[in-house]
């Protein structure tokens, strides 16, 4: 293992291990954290690569503490990979102060804004630095890489696939903020981090995106109908839906009748979505 990670702890999990990782970020110019699940065919032989972006709020261990998903991982012969959701303890003024800005709210946008533009680059790190560490210190296939995510997560998951087609086999969502350049958290976050021109936020929305990029793969996004952030018009996936339909691309968007945004719901479908995402990865 390259001595640029520094482990923090591991775990058995399923006959697999998981193990969580510190390391410096060159792109984010500070200490970045992130949680692999390697499952037990990864002692013999390289396996593919499903990365999990989580929603505000969390960190590298929501999602392999709640998800549920090793288990299917386990089965289906997939690392799966949750990085952090932002840089943290940079010394930005401000960056603690709101649950839906600065940590644990990078929004997988690269800010160009001051002071967040320094360390903010959570695209990047994302899509070009992560990876590279992936390939460089696991067993793992790396034209075999597919990604998935909730809500602020589901948002990135689905940004980077379209925005590198040819890197990710397939992607998925729960809850996704769909089409933020039209939700208050869209308008919070990309003012903040990209500035004031609209024209600038396109970049990094989903329902934009999908009208210039059609991918191979079927979209699939669960959405519940008890979702307060889908009743508060922050998540809009019937934006998503329309953008889709008019540019013929595969979306099963399927509606969970009375779930909520929590990791209840998550769990409760992580299997579809692991199974999803086995088509591609595994085919």
């Amino acid at each position: 293992m390259s001595n640029t990670l520094r482990p923090k702890s591991e775990y058995r999990c399923f006959d697999g291990t998981v193990a969580y990782y510190s390391h410096y970020s060159a792109s984010c110019d500070c200490e970045m954290s992130f949680a692999v699940y390697l499952p037990p065919q990864a002692q013999l032989k390289s396996v593919p690569i499903l990365y999990y972006l989580s929603g505000l709020t969390c960190t590298e261990e929501n999602f392999m503490t709640k998800a549920g998903a090793q288990q299917y991982a386990a089965e289906l012969g997939i690392m799966l990979v949750a990085p952090d959701t932002s840089p943290r303890n940079t010394g930005i003024p401000g960056e603690d102060e709101s649950w839906d800005l600065g940590s644990g709210a990078g929004f997988y946008v690269d800010a160009t804004v001051k002071p967040w533009q320094k360390h903010y680059q959570m695209y990047t790190y994302i899509t070009k630095e992560l990876p590279a560490l992936i390939i460089q210190n696991f067993p793992v296939q790396a034209d075999k890489q597919s990604i998935f995510g909730h809500s602020m997560g589901g948002h990135g998951a689905l940004i980077c696939a379209l925005k590198n087609p040819e890197q990710y086999l397939s992607v998925s969502a729960f809850a996704p903020i769909a089409a933020p350049i039209n939700c208050p958290w869209g308008d919070k976050l990309f003012t903040a981090y990209l500035g004031e021109d609209k024209s600038k936020w396109a970049e990094y929305d989903a329902t934009k995106l999908i009208e210039q990029t059609q991918l191979k793969s079927t979209i699939m996004i669960d959405q519940g109908t008890e979702d307060t952030f889908y009743q508060q018009k922050q998540l809009l996936p019937e934006n998503f839906a329309t953008a889709s339909k008019k540019a013929n691309q595969k979306l099963n968007l399927r509606w969970q009748t009375g779930y909520d945004h929590s990791y209840f719901m998550i769990s409760s479908f992580i299997k579809d979505h692991m199974e999803h995402h086995s088509i591609y990865l595994n085919n």
